[in-house]
C-alpha cells in the first residue's frame, strides 16, 4: 500500500456518503470485503465501506466503493 498522499491531506479525506473520516485499510480491514485491493484501500472508521487505491489515488467514488460482506462483524 502506497502513502503518497501527505498527512495534511489524508487528514481532509471523508467518505462522500456518511462523512465519516478515512483511514488507510490494513490487510486485516480488509479481509471483511469480498474484493482484492492489489494497490490498496481507504476504509470509513466503522470498517463498512472501503474505497479503493488506483495508480496511488483513492477512488473516492460511491459507485467503486464496497461495503463489508454479510455476516462479518467487528
Amino acid at each position: 500500500m502506497n502513502q503518497t498522499l501527505s498527512p495534511e491531506v489524508q487528514a481532509l479525506l471523508r467518505c462522500p456518503l456518511s462523512q465519516q473520516n478515512l483511514h488507510l485499510a490494513t490487510a486485516e480491514e480488509l479481509s471483511a470485503f469480498s474484493a482484492d485491493f492489489p494497490e490498496g484501500a481507504w476504509i470509513t472508521e466503522d470498517r463498512s465501506r472501503a474505497y479503493p487505491i488506483r495508480d496511488d489515488f483513492p477512488i473516492l467514488v460511491p459507485d467503486e466503493s464496497l461495503q463489508v460482506r454479510s455476516g462479518t462483524s467487528d
